[in-house]
């Protein structure tokens, strides 16, 4: 008796929803297709690594690339550790490099204490982790996050097999 009641009162609910959809269709238009994510060319993860690498060799930042485990996504990441009197300071002069010799831009602001930059189909969103405790150096985490269309070195490949096709509904 309720599961009637419940589908009674949800019928008025629905026919309710598609007037209003219907009636809201003419108010959308085709704009044509979105403009691209990024400009310029695709880069590669190599290539973005060697140059957040490089540029913070030169301010003395030394990090190590982590494997990137992302099925589907291309990300990296890397990290390690600086003198924690200096680290903010050889940070914020590493990005400054990656934008006057390389290219980079400045990316959206996250709000937070990291920098983000932007180039091509990358982001990059670097910050150090807090203060270390006595005696240790701060680590320096640095995220970078593809868009699309890489070359896919960094992201595994999609699992290939046969295709998933449900067995027919028995009555």
């Amino acid at each position: 008796m309720r599961r009637r009641q419940g589908r009674a009162a949800l019928a008025p609910l629905v026919l309710a929803a598609l007037t209003a959809a219907t009636a809201c269709a003419p108010l959308l238009r085709d704009l044509g297709p979105l403009p691209p994510r990024f400009t310029g060319p695709p880069l590669s993860a190599d290539a973005v690594v060697s140059e957040m690498t490089s540029v913070l060799a030169a301010e003395g930042i030394t990090v190590e690339r982590e494997p990137s485990d992302m099925l589907g996504r291309c990300t990296e990441r890397l990290s390690g550790r600086h003198a924690p009197q200096t680290v903010d300071a050889a940070l914020k002069a590493a990005l400054a490099r990656a934008r006057s010799e390389h290219g980079w831009q400045d990316g959206p602001d996250t709000g937070g204490e990291s920098l983000t930059l932007t180039k091509g189909n990358w982001t990059v969103v670097a910050g150090s982790d807090g203060e270390p405790a006595q005696g240790l150096q701060a680590p320096v985490v640095l995220s970078l996050t593809c868009l699309d269309g890489g070359d896919g070195s960094s992201a595994p490949a999609a699992p290939t097999g046969p295709a998933f096709t449900p067995a027919p509904a028995s009555s």
